[in-house]
């Protein structure tokens, strides 16, 4: 070692243990340092490159030096570069374990995990994380990139080529009392209002239909402009209606909104040039399914999960990360072909793709975005 007059102390090339290996058992007592493991490894697999995060930057003299001793006639060149660092989660894999061995997530691939299953599984394209990447660029410094960005690229990637769809999560009954009984018709809606060439879907409107429960209000606050008693909206791609009346429980809760509708304004536009501010989704009680969705957001609620003033990074989870909904209302003609991996624009909702858990007895969506951020505010 001394011949090679390199500025360093004599290396440690493999260790002897003579103790049990959580792998290899007693087979083997001699193992290689990972220093001497890793460029001869890549020597070995024809690696040209091989590329390490900056914690690795102190052990190139030692990776080329091996290399330079061994006479390798192509050696691998090693480059380090700053990590990706995200926050409001965690890339560091020992704590990532953690979160898998306690039961914080569902596995590796929970869509709230920051790995690529776990990307997959909740919708993120392959598109949106390599614009991501572009984006971001490769650096030789420390730095933490905002996860809302990471959203942003997802966001614009489904705006533009995911199908749009209606569902009703939180629903709420309404019953046109003016509309005949027995009747339905069938309504033709755009897939994609940018992408005409992507046709349109058919769906069902008839006497009973839901609507979020959000979109009612008894008593209306400033600037509310759907349904309420005396209110007109207009019912995405179906007609004008008007809200006359609501039932109630013994508790007060609103069970069911009256109203009644404009023949003329089939399509969602009144011969007469009337005008309303609101319009809104809408699925009918005679073809709808029922699924179940997994509203995801940010595993934590700190900026820096794992820094140690705020104490243990699991004390700094997002209680809402993770809320179920059962019995949400998705417009019929949807689950027809549906397949694992599937991901649609639910009008007003945001982005969703069915989850690897759903079966044709129980359809499972995954919300793979919100349409806008609303972190923070």
């Amino acid at each position: 070692m001394a011949a090679a007059n390199i500025n360093m102390r004599y290396p440690v090339i493999y260790r002897i243990a003579h103790v049990s290996h959580h792998q290899t058992g007693d087979k083997w007592c001699v193992y290689p340092m990972y220093d001497f493991a890793h460029p001869l490894s890549d020597a070995k697999e024809g690696v040209t490159h091989s590329l390490c995060s900056l914690e690795f930057e102190n052990h190139r003299p030692l990776y080329d030096w091996f290399l330079r001793a061994l006479d390798i006639e192509m050696p691998p060149r090693q480059i380090e570069f700053a990590r990706l660092n995200l926050n409001y989660c965690l890339t560091s894999k020992r704590k990532c374990l953690a979160l898998v061995n306690e039961g914080i997530v569902d596995g590796w691939n929970d869509p709230r995990m920051a790995t690529l299953s776990g990307m997959r599984r909740r919708g993120y394209p392959a598109a949106a994380i390599r614009n991501f990447c572009e984006k971001i660029g490769v650096s030789k410094a420390y730095s933490v990139v905002d996860y809302g960005l990471l959203e942003s690229c997802v966001r614009d990637e489904l705006n533009a080529n995911a199908p749009r769809a209606m569902a009703v999560l939180r629903p709420l009954k309404v019953v046109i009392d003016n509309y005949p009984e027995d009747k339905t018709e069938t309504l033709e809606v755009e897939i994609h209002p940018d992408h005409p060439e992507m046709g349109t879907r058919k769906v069902t409107f008839g006497k009973t239909i839901y609507v979020e429960q959000e979109d009612f209000m008894v008593e209306p606050v400033k600037k509310y402009f759907r349904l309420f008693p005396g209110n007109e909206v207009r019912l995405k791609s179906a007609y004008f209606v008007k809200c006359v009346g609501y039932d109630t429980d013994e508790n007060g809760n609103v069970t069911c909104v009256h109203c009644t509708y404009d023949p003329e304004s089939r399509g969602g536009n009144s011969p007469d040039g009337r005008k309303v501010k609101g319009t809104l989704h809408w699925v009918s009680e005679a073809d709808s399914f029922k699924a179940e969705v997994r509203l995801y957001d940010r595993l934590f609620n700190k900026e820096n999960p794992s820094d140690e003033s705020a104490g243990a990074f699991t004390e700094n989870l997002n209680p809402e990360s993770l809320v179920i909904l059962n019995d949400c209302l998705i417009e019929g003609g949807l689950k027809e072909g549906l397949k694992v991996g599937d991901t649609f624009q639910f009008m007003r909702q945001g982005y969703f793709c069915v989850d690897i858990t759903s079966t044709e007895d129980k359809v499972v969506f995954n919300r793979t975005v919100q349409l806008n951020s609303s972190w923070g505010k």
